[in-house]
């Protein structure tokens, strides 16, 4: 399996979760990073995660809104965590298969691409 870039990933739909197989090996996903600055691995290699610092709540909650619209519109769904009223933390992991898929990271890409009002 080869690494994508992020706009390659960027033009890729997320495919129906019964239909990705099993988990990516860890070897691939940390290849696979490398094209998705500040995305890292996380819960021993089963899922990735992303911080960011963003100017206030409200930007807080905007870019959380954005990124569940890409991710309904995906079908593919991560988990939001909003801690001090304007730290972000997205975490993706293909629950079914409990571990990576390439929608991890197709959506991790995507997700990079939506504006946010980050923390000067």
């Amino acid at each position: 399996m080869t690494a994508q870039t992020s706009e390659q990933l960027r033009l890729k739909r997320c495919a129906a979760c019964q239909s990705v197989g099993s988990p990516l090996p860890g070897d691939f996903a940390r290849r696979q990073l490398e094209a998705l600055p500040g995305w890292e691995l996380a819960d021993d290699g089963r899922a990735i995660r992303k911080e960011w610092q963003v100017e206030d709540f409200q930007a807080a909650i905007d870019f959380l809104g954005r990124v569940a619209q890409m991710a309904e519109y995906e079908g593919h769904h991560p988990d939001f965590h909003l801690t001090n009223y304007r730290h972000v933390v997205i975490v993706l992991s293909t629950h079914s298969i409990g571990g990576l898929s390439e929608n991890d990271f197709i959506l991790a890409a995507k997700i990079d691409w939506l504006p946010v009002q980050l923390r000067q």
